[in-house]
């Protein structure tokens, strides 16, 4: 059922371990264009809720769509391609930052530029020499940027964002907000944010605030920015 073009919806979404509930009765919908953060307190189960919608995890409660088609209708790679989740603790592979950046293109059975990946990098403050350094050589901060770069190599349709700013100065931070707006200006992505960064609220179209779960229904509510 479409519901005023949402490209991602979420119906009465509901996660618990055992007895405990960790969100409860989650209902949001996110277009193409728009930029959403969510804020909330500590262990309300904002990044739960990302990785549910990435497929990470399976809700135990309600539906989740994607272009109008319930998620569990699609292939794992299909859907993967096209909502991008970006973790506070990027989960890097391989020898180098060159080993996670051609990754996408592998899988692709394609080949990148690379004066791009370059061109990539030093877009997000990052040195030429960076495509070539150990993954254990990275700083926090860079690990951060090498992720979202991995996963813009392809634009996806959706961009699931987890703190991702949290180990970047001040500077940096300013940096990656003015690219991944553009992003969604310039290429109509639609990006879910969770971040406590107050300038980072400043570009959202909508805060959403997430309560901790404890009754029958969560408390979510909606601003716009």
């Amino acid at each position: 059922m479409k519901e005023n073009n949402a490209i991602l919806r979420l119906a009465n979404v509901g996660f618990q371990v055992d007895e405990m509930v960790i969100l409860n009765n989650i209902n949001l919908q996110l277009r193409a264009g728009e930029f959403k953060l969510i804020t909330g307190p500590s262990g309300c189960g904002k990044s739960t809720l990302l990785k549910i919608i990435a497929s990470l995890l399976s809700p135990t409660s309600g539906q989740i769509f994607f272009a109008d088609r319930d998620i569990t209708a699609l292939s794992p790679e299909t859907y993967r391609q096209q909502v991008s989740y970006c973790a506070q603790t990027p989960a890097l592979f391989g020898d180098s930052v060159y080993d996670n950046l051609i990754f996408p293109w592998q899988i692709r059975h394609q080949q990148p530029d690379p004066a791009a990946l370059v061109a990539d990098l030093q877009r997000f403050g990052l040195a030429e020499n960076t495509l070539e350094k150990s993954i254990n050589e990275l700083s926090g901060g860079e690990k951060q940027r090498v992720s979202l770069i991995r996963n813009l190599q392809f634009l996806p349709q959706v961009l699931l964002l987890d703190e991702i700013t949290s180990a970047l100065d001040e500077s940096n931070k300013h940096n990656v907000n003015d690219i991944i707006h553009r992003y969604v200006t310039e290429k109509n992505i639609a990006v879910l944010w969770v971040t406590h960064d107050r300038n980072e609220i400043a570009h959202a179209d909508e805060v959403i605030t997430l309560q901790p779960a404890g009754g029958s229904a969560q408390e979510v509510s909606h601003e716009r920015a």
